[in-house]
């Protein structure tokens, strides 16, 4: 073999071997970026932050619910009475100040993006015509004690609760799409948040006082029934509740100044601290749907953090 062709070889095999070296480094480093990326987005998950500056609003800032546009939504803005809209950098104004005499708490948005409104004081249920911000009385029913907080299943049927705070009773509605009511259930606890399963199966209901979480069996027609205690806390009472596509609840703690998640089972999986000690509701969105956006009474803001899962009433909207 002449001494030009080994010389070649050896070249190309040199050549071969640095390839190969700077494919495998390369490959290393991309691997070991992906890896910072994952770290540092699990240690970026459920922080709280600022997002709105504290004392923009009362005392009573409930709501909150996020629209297909990924604009956030909560009830008495600067003053009782009004809805304040937030966008997602955090820049809060007033949006709709709503009939005389009515005041807000829970907010949800339909399957058509019209936001419905638990009117307390006046016995409703609001609806809001996004576009012209028209407000129409979706529901009443001068029975109720007061609508507190709703939750909407996938086919537009409401679930509301209703508490007597007086006497720490309450109970649970249904309204249907027509503006009809039907009580599900009378002679409770003081029932507060409520909310429906990712699969439209599982009804959640918690008892403020009496500090229970309750889960019922839901039909497609919004009935319920199999009602078994999903926990019981030892202290501090609960607000609203929200839950994620993968069926998490997420439960604001009322003078614990946390917000607890939970398994489908009732499992606590984490405890989420929050700058607040009066959180009083809860919603998901931000560009992916994972940002959970808690409102604080006792600091009149609104504070967030991120999520692993999406939240269910986000992944709703058609997109």
């Amino acid at each position: 073999m002449n001494k030009p062709f080994l010389k070649i070889t050896f070249v190309f095999i040199c050549l071969a071997m640095t390839w190969t070296g700077c494919n495998q480094k390369s490959d290393s480093v991309e691997t070991s970026t992906n890896q910072n990326n994952m770290k540092s987005e699990q240690e970026d998950l459920y922080v709280s932050q600022t997002f709105t500056e504290p004392g923009g609003f009362p005392s009573g800032i409930e709501g909150p619910a996020v629209d297909r546009d990924g604009i956030l939504y909560a009830v008495n803005f600067a003053k009782t009475g009004t809805i304040g809209k937030v966008s997602p950098d955090g820049e809060a104004s007033l949006f709709v100040e709503l009939p005389e005499g009515s005041v807000g708490n829970g907010i949800r948005f339909n399957r058509r993006g019209e936001m419905l409104i638990a009117d307390y004081t006046g016995h409703n249920v609001l609806k809001v015509d996004m576009d012209t911000k028209e407000i129409s009385v979706y529901a009443h029913n001068a029975q109720m004690n007061q609508p507190n907080d709703i939750a909407i299943m996938d086919n537009d049927i409401v679930l509301a609760s209703d508490p007597d705070w007086k006497n720490s009773k309450g109970q649970i509605w249904r309204i249907d799409t027509a503006g009809i009511f039907t009580l599900l259930e009378g002679d409770m606890g003081t029932t507060n948040g409520i909310e429906v399963s990712p699969d439209n199966k599982t009804l959640y209901v918690n008892e403020s006082v009496q500090r229970n979480v309750w889960a019922y069996d839901l039909s497609p027609e919004g009935e319920i029934s199999n009602k078994r205690l999903l926990i019981q806390f030892e202290d501090y009472g609960m607000d609203g509740m929200r839950t994620d596509v993968a069926g998490n609840l997420y439960i604001t703690r009322h003078g614990k100044g946390t917000v607890v998640k939970l398994s489908p089972e009732g499992e606590v999986l984490e405890e989420i601290e929050v700058m607040g000690k009066t959180p009083s509701n809860i919603a998901f969105g931000g560009e992916d749907g994972r940002t959970a956006y808690i409102t604080l009474q006792d600091n009149g803001n609104i504070e967030y953090f991120q999520v692993p899962d999406a939240g269910r009433a986000w992944e709703m909207f058609p997109r």
